[in-house]
């Protein structure tokens, strides 16, 4: 299993670019599997559901399942939050996992980076991003992809980790 990320600031188009990779990559007949941090609370379930019920009630984890999916909630409670090796351990087999946010974390990373936003790069100072996807004029030694082209961005993520 094959680990990319992609990193940047909110609002630089992480989420639709990932969006628009996952169809191209499965055209490549690769299983993809996605994990993405969030950093507020989320919940999944809704108030009134049986599943909701019993976990607000104190179940450790509840697991849901139908004909189409199934879904783990597991409550952390006074737990760690677990690190994103951990949670790769929860993933079927897969050919790639992409990781969006978890931004410190030493794996390879394309930066997603919008000059609108008006935030620094995180290149340099990250050191495992290995290239940026932009719709703007970068000055960098790292290889630019534009950001509007997924299948350029696809190659280049498959070739990277020799996934070709």
């Amino acid at each position: 299993m094959k680990i990319f990320g992609f990193a940047g600031f909110s609002g630089s188009g992480k989420t639709t670019l990932i969006e628009q990779l996952i169809p191209v990559l499965l055209s490549k007949g690769l299983r993809v599997s996605l994990i993405k941090h969030a950093h507020h609370d989320f919940d999944i379930d809704q108030p009134g559901k049986d599943s909701y019920r019993h976990r607000k009630a104190g179940c450790a984890e509840v697991l849901v399942a139908s004909g189409n999916r199934w879904a783990l909630m597991h409550e952390l409670r006074d737990e760690a939050e677990p690190s994103l090796d951990e949670l790769l351990t929860h993933f079927s087999k897969c050919d790639l996992v992409l990781v969006e946010g978890f931004k410190k974390e030493p794996i390879p990373k394309l930066e997603i980076y919008r000059a609108e936003n008006n935030k620094p790069l995180l290149y340099p100072e990250d050191s495992h991003i290995v290239a940026i996807a932009t719709d703007s004029e970068v000055v960098t030694d790292l290889p630019i992809l534009d950001i509007n082209q997924p299948h350029i961005v696809a190659d280049f993520i498959l070739n990277y980790l020799e996934l070709k």
